[in-house]
């Protein structure tokens, strides 16, 4: 019995040992971020350079000013007003990382912008958090078993679990921070009457995108946590993977929330009514690399992989969207592995994986109609030497 034993501890410690040793052989950037040719990463050079120069040439048709901006994309809903942080954008700007190097970069990459639903990835990667420290049990849960005001009492509510949440098929019927869920983004029939009386949706039969309905998962983990969100990003994300000290999540003048006695800013998943993150390119990278190496940084697990592998799991109502990651599943951009996902922010913000390829691609401010041309460009690269 103690020979079994023995062996099953030294087995256990030499494949702790292996895993160690295949992630330390990967590269993760300290300090500085190691530069290497596109040559030297397998990649076709003029190809990848032609790929930088398109997304110079087709920057972002949204103004500079974004209050300006804003206003043009949501100014039609009921009500609208800007209540969160905004800040003029910069100019077109990216990085292309293989095998952990910087193999490309064009523009700032280490301005501090608004990157809007880019947001949402980070703010899912928060329920991953959450869901790895049994915090939530189950993302089947019903929200209002942790959490116990009346944002989830009713008939309809009540059934609306985190992944309805992390999937926008909650059609969660309510009011958060002064803002009405039948607000944000309106059918183009109808009026406020017709909006406001809808027949609610089964959660999790139909797909809305809504920021209302965001931002109450926000509202929600804030609840579980007990601290403020931007601080868990920072000790269990941002600070182990090198990332600057100069992003910002922010919230609304009115979204603060008494917890514990203390009262915290609930966090915006986007730019939508102003706020959410604004970060670097730099810094999205780093995020994004995380994702690629399935969650691990240098030895060290930040997020399960079972997290890591579940952000792209989709649902019946919508193929292409999962925890708060778009999936390229039907190929929407054509010459690009089916197995990409990315997270998309308004005004032509991206984060996109590729694991086939071993690639991180940043994008920030392109005309978002061509960036399935420009991956596309990228791809190709990475597959002629």
């Amino acid at each position: 019995m103690r020979r079994l034993l023995f062996f099953s501890v030294y087995l256990a410690l030499l494949l702790h040992a292996n895993g160690q040793t295949k992630s330390q052989n990967l590269y993760f950037p300290g300090a500085t971020w190691e530069t290497r040719t596109p040559e030297q990463m397998k990649m076709n050079a003029a190809l990848l350079d032609s790929a930088v120069k398109f997304a110079v040439a087709n920057g972002s048709k949204v103004e500079n000013d974004l209050n300006i901006a804003i206003l043009k994309a949501y100014g039609r809903e009921p009500y609208f007003n800007i209540v969160g942080p905004v800040k003029p954008r910069g100019g077109p700007a990216g990085m292309v990382i293989r095998g952990g190097y910087i193999v490309a970069r064009w523009g700032d990459i280490n301005r501090v912008d608004m990157t809007f639903s880019v947001t949402k990835s980070f703010l899912s990667t928060i329920a991953g958090i959450a869901l790895d420290d049994k915090l939530i049990t189950d993302i089947n849960d019903p929200v209002n078993k942790y959490v116990w005001d009346e944002k989830f009492d009713g008939a309809h509510n009540s059934k609306i679990t985190w992944l309805h949440l992390l999937q926008q098929t909650s059609d969660w019927s309510g009011t958060l921070f002064g803002i009405h869920d039948w607000a944000d983004r309106p059918p183009s029939r109808g009026g406020i009457d017709d909006w406001k009386n809808r027949q609610l949706n089964e959660p999790g039969t139909t797909y809305k995108y809504n920021d209302v309905r965001v931002n109450l998962l926000a509202y929600s983990l804030l609840h579980v946590m007990r601290e403020p969100l931007p601080v868990t990003l920072k000790k269990r994300i941002m600070d182990p993977i090198g990332a600057s000290t100069t992003w910002r999540w922010y919230g609304y003048e009115n979204s603060w929330v008494n917890i514990d006695g203390i009262m915290m800013q609930s966090v915006s998943g986007g730019g939508h009514f102003g706020g959410g993150l604004f970060i670097s390119a730099a810094d999205q990278a780093r995020f994004g690399l995380l994702f690629l190496r399935n969650g691990n940084w240098n030895g060290r697990q930040l997020l399960s992989e079972k997290w890591v592998s579940s952000v792209t799991s989709t649902s019946k109502a919508s193929r292409t969207y999962g925890y708060m990651w778009w999936t390229n599943t039907g190929s929407p951009w054509k010459g690009v592995p089916e197995s990409v996902y990315h997270a998309d922010g308004f005004g032509g913000n991206y984060i996109i994986i590729d694991k086939e390829n071993d690639l991180v691609v940043v994008v920030r401010w392109i005309d978002s109609p061509k960036i399935g041309e420009f991956m596309s460009l990228v791809v190709k690269a990475a597959a002629q030497k």
